[in-house]
């Protein structure tokens, strides 16, 4: 274990040549990064967890209500044990050979099974309620941390410079509130990894595990290294569109498109500018390039940045996604639907594929009627134009 620990702590992983720990200690200032400060994360994401979970009762849900938030009424199913079973145990969505050996095994026709799983997999789908909860709560931090490290870097030299990240590196002295914006943000990404297993999954739930996972190392790494500076400006990037993003979200939840479709523009034009301009332009060409006027590159030098490169192609994917609802808002008119919503929207478009099933029908049926309806008065008016010939022509017999 030993070994492990002054394998894990070379001084050549951590720190530009020249530069040893004991340098580190003999830095001046108040405070100096630790590697066990990071320890804090643990109790912190804990306590968000349960700060989150007291604000949801008594505060978001509340709000969801005052909101106009509405939840999908939904059908209960029948209870079949067999069929439960292989929900919980097999697969939501079986095979039509799965279906065709559950159908002999419950007595059930082939339709009936697959409704039972269609109404079912509907049951496990969040609420609305449940996710304006989710996005309040997210809405709620994102604005706090982007307004406090707002106010605690613009007075700073680094924000308006970046070079100045680099000067005296890597002894340089870590504030107290940086120190807490660290630790908070930290604690904050750990209590969404924590939870993510309750969150509403969202069709990019691969990505944002390999957000959270690139976003805890790199700030780990970054502290131990003493990367604080330059990770301060990185939350704040991306705070600065993450809480319009989740604004967003909360009215499109209470049925509020318009100020969904106009904060959204807002997230986008703010996320494109941020992301795709000021974070590589300003962010990684300051790690990739003016650093090394500085030091000469080492392991985490090379570590950090491909952490932020692979930040960098998680925006990507993400500014397509948001490029291609733009353009349906420019050319379709509208927002059809999140890009990122929920993994368990399919079995709602399998009830409107049967709705439009039952429509057409009824369409179908309604036509079929009008023409009987024609068909059977026609026969009538047939008939009485028959009569009244045979009426004209025994007329004259009768006089």
């Amino acid at each position: 274990m030993e070994q492990l620990s002054q394998w894990l702590w070379k001084q050549e992983y951590w720190l530009p040549p020249g530069i040893c720990w004991e340098d580190m200690e003999k830095m001046e200032g108040s405070r100096r990064p630790l590697p066990r400060d990071l320890l804090l994360a643990l109790p912190l994401a804990l306590g968000f967890i349960m700060l989150r979970y007291a604000f949801e009762r008594c505060v978001a849900f509340p709000l969801s209500r005052v909101l106009g938030v509405k939840d999908q009424v939904r059908l209960k199913v029948a209870p079949v044990p067999t069929l439960e079973a292989f929900y919980t145990k097999n697969s939501r969505q079986p095979t039509q050979s799965e279906i065709s050996s559950l159908v002999y095994q419950c007595n059930l026709t082939h339709r009936q099974v697959q409704s039972w799983f269609r109404h079912r997999r509907n049951l496990d789908r969040p609420s609305n309620s449940k996710k304006f909860c989710e996005a309040s709560w997210r809405f709620v931090f994102y604005l706090l941390a982007f307004t406090a490290g707002l106010v605690s870097l613009i007075s700073t030299s680094w924000f308006w410079d970046q070079t100045e990240c680099w000067r005296g590196f890597p002894q340089q002295p870590v504030q107290d509130t940086h120190y807490w914006y660290y630790m908070l943000e930290l604690g904050f990404y750990c209590s969404l990894l924590l939870s993510v297993s309750v969150d509403v999954k969202r069709k990019d739930f691969k990505e944002q595990i390999v957000h959270h996972f690139a976003t805890i190392f790199l700030l780990g790494f970054s502290y131990c290294s003493n990367y604080i500076r330059i990770g301060t400006l990185v939350m704040l990037v991306h705070d600065s569109s993450d809480f319009l993003l989740e604004s967003a979200k909360m009215f499109n939840y209470a049925g509020w498109k318009r100020t969904c479709d106009a904060l959204f523009v807002v997230f986008a034009a703010v996320f494109l500018l941020t992301r795709l301009v000021v974070f590589p332009s300003k962010i990684i060409y300051t790690t990739l390039v003016l650093s090394m006027e500085v030091f000469e590159p080492f392991v985490g030098y090379y570590f950090f940045n491909a952490l932020l490169l692979l930040l960098q192609a998680l925006h990507m994917y993400w500014a397509y996604l948001i490029l291609r609802m733009i353009y349906k808002f420019l050319f379709l008119g509208k927002l059809d639907k999140d890009e990122r919503s929920d993994v368990e929207s399919e079995p709602e478009e399998e009830e409107n594929e049967e709705e439009e099933d039952r429509s057409s029908w009824r369409k179908r049926k309604v036509v079929l009627d009008s023409r009987l309806a024609m068909l059977s008065s026609s026969c009538v008016l047939n008939n009485l134009t028959n009569q009244k010939a045979d009426a004209n022509r025994r007329l004259p017999k009768a006089r």
